[in-house]
C-alpha cells in the first residue's frame, strides 16, 4: 500500500462514537491493530493510542481516524505482519 491508496475499510474520519457498522468495523480494526480491547468505541484509551501512533509516525496529533492515520495504520499492519 502506499501514502496514496485509500485502505478499504476506511469510509470517513471518525471522531466520537461510532454508530454505523462500517464505523464500529474500522475503529475495531485500529484497536486490533493498536493492541486495544477490540470494543468499536473511540474510547480514551484507543484514542491515547491513536496519539502515540499519530505522534510516532510524525502524523497531526489528533486522536481522531482520519485518512492520514487509516494509512499509518495499515503500514504499521503490513510491518507486524511480515515481523
Amino acid at each position: 500500500m502506499t501514502a496514496e491508496e485509500k485502505p478499504a475499510w476506511f469510509k470517513r474520519d471518525i471522531y466520537q462514537t461510532p454508530t454505523r457498522e462500517f464505523e464500529i468495523d474500522a475503529v475495531k480494526h485500529v484497536q486490533r491493530i493498536l493492541r486495544v480491547e477490540e470494543t468499536g468505541l473511540m474510547d480514551d484509551e484507543t484514542k491515547a493510542r491513536i496519539r502515540g501512533m499519530q505522534k510516532v509516525t510524525g502524523l497531526a496529533i489528533t486522536g481522531i481516524i482520519d485518512l492520514p492515520t487509516a494509512q499509518a495504520v495499515e503500514v504499521l499492519r503490513s510491518w507486524s505482519a511480515a515481523h
